[in-house]
């Protein structure tokens, strides 16, 4: 519904139209936001904000067997959410960078509002 009577300004949602990203972008934003969707990532997610961990700490710590953790990190590593970093013959992974920190951050906040 619009508040001007039912009357469209052209010209108003060319130039918003135009502010929109790709769709190229917008599907690849949408895929982030599938990367949080599952809970099992957004533990894993969870425990590397806290710290860098090897796979066998985040089994552990999430009661999970190490190839099923394995086989969510290299989705979030994929979706360029970790990184791991080779120590010896182990891996120990991290957060990518500080927007996915923001990302968790922000998110945490809005699911705890009014509670």
């Amino acid at each position: 519904m619009t508040d001007n009577g039912g009357k469209i300004n052209t010209d108003s949602v060319t130039a918003l139209r135009n502010m929109l990203p790709s769709d190229d972008v917008i599907y690849d934003l949408a895929d982030l936001f599938k990367m949080f969707g599952d809970s099992t990532r957004a533990k894993i997610l969870q425990c590397l904000q806290i710290r860098d961990l090897y796979v066998s700490e985040i089994a552990d710590v999430l009661g999970m067997s190490i190839s099923a953790v394995s086989h969510q990190l290299r989705v979030l590593r994929a979706a360029k959410l970790v990184k791991g970093t080779k120590e010896g013959k182990e891996v120990k992974y991290s957060l990518d960078d500080d927007h996915v920190t923001k990302i968790l951050e922000y998110g945490l906040t809005h699911v705890n509002e009014d509670k």
